[in-house]
């Protein structure tokens, strides 16, 4: 069972779980989901340390002046809550993406479900070495091989329908190297910081190159983060009226917009509209987004993670092939932007359970 950790919780934690303990929870998956979330709040907000799962340093005071110079009335660092905006990665910033993201984890097994409808995959890639584990010869395909296996199991299906299915395959689905549910290898430090921000007043967004409805699926359930706060990678959706005579958005095999690298920021005044004041990522492919917040006036505060930790998650960044992060790690050292270690600035890595 979760632990929510010892201390006095306060009235909002204890509203939220009357709330849970009268709520007829519809599968496992989200009992297990809303556990999670109490978890990351409540451990957070029963201690007099808002962020108990980072250890104490540079990067942890960083953070928790920042909060307070922006937030504190009549400093002259103040900003309006309405301008309290918060951005962050999802793959790598607020969970694991190793050995891949868990979104072609999640394409990989729907290949597999699908697969008896298409007896020719066996024998042609990039469907052979999908359906024979062989994560090597999936990336051999390229991006061209795993944009296929995006579009054969995210498209040609109403988005109501695309999402049951992700529901789905959450409810039973398990980490291949790890073992654990998906939603276990969530950032326990990330949980208390996201908490953390919204207590003082600000909104938290996620800006992540992953799919925008799959991420929604799980976004406010894991992190808070309601759908309308989710930016991701979309493909072209189409009102059409379905066999029953009722009206669906269908699901096509085109990219309509990519939300990596330069796409960041274009995504934030598109679907936000405003400039962030903080933004954390783990990439090159967030480097934009964190300069674009950085180039603002006034208090601005951009914060790499930085995968070093071989032993409780993974060790990689500058010569990566998927999350490298190379250019960013230059700039981040010129610009002066914080660059928290796993290993280092993080007691906990992911929530504890028992």
């Amino acid at each position: 069972m979760m632990t929510l950790g010892r201390g006095t919780v306060s009235t909002q934690t204890k509203s939220i779980l009357q709330w849970v303990s009268g709520v007829r929870v519809a599968s496992q998956w989200a009992a297990a989901l809303i556990l999670v979330l109490l978890f990351g709040a409540a451990h957070a907000f029963a201690q007099s340390d808002p962020l108990p799962a980072w250890n104490e340093g540079a990067n942890k005071t960083a953070i928790l002046d920042f909060v307070k110079r922006v937030t504190s009335e009549g400093s002259a660092d103040f900003v309006a809550p309405a301008d309290r905006i918060a951005v962050f990665d999802n793959d790598g910033t607020l969970w694991a993406e190793k050995p891949v993201p868990f979104e072609l984890f999640f394409a990989f097994d729907e290949v597999k479900r699908m697969a008896p409808d298409h007896p020719e995959w066996k024998d042609t890639e990039p469907y052979k070495s999908v359906l024979a584990n062989d994560q090597s010869g999936i990336l051999a395909t390229g991006m061209k091989g795993i944009g296929e296996i995006v579009a054969v199991t995210h498209t040609g299906m109403s988005t109501e329908a695309f999402a049951k299915i992700v529901t789905d395959w959450f409810a039973t689905a398990k980490h291949p190297e790890r073992g654990k549910p998906y939603f276990e290898l969530v950032y326990q430090p990330q949980l208390e910081l996201l908490a953390y921000l919204r207590a003082n007043g600000f909104r938290t967004f996620i800006v992540s190159g992953g799919g925008v409805e799959f991420m929604r699926v799980f976004a406010e359930k894991i992190y808070g983060i309601p759908p309308e706060q989710v930016i991701g990678s979309s493909g072209v959706v189409k009102y059409e009226i379905g066999a029953d005579g009722k009206p669906i958005l269908f699901k096509e095999p085109k990219i309509e917009f990519v939300d990596d690298g330069p796409g960041k920021p274009v995504g934030i005044n598109r679907f936000i509209g405003r400039r962030p004041i903080m933004a954390v990522g783990n990439s090159d492919g967030d480097r934009e987004m964190l300069e674009y917040t950085t180039a603002g006036s006034g208090p601005r505060l951009a914060v790499y993670i930085h995968h070093d930790d071989a032993t409780r998650e993974y060790a990689y960044d500058r010569q990566d092939k998927l999350a490298k992060l190379d250019k960013g790690w230059d700039e981040a050292v010129a610009e002066g932007w914080r660059v928290v270690s796993m290993k280092d600035d993080w007691r906990e890595i992911f929530p504890v359970s028992k």
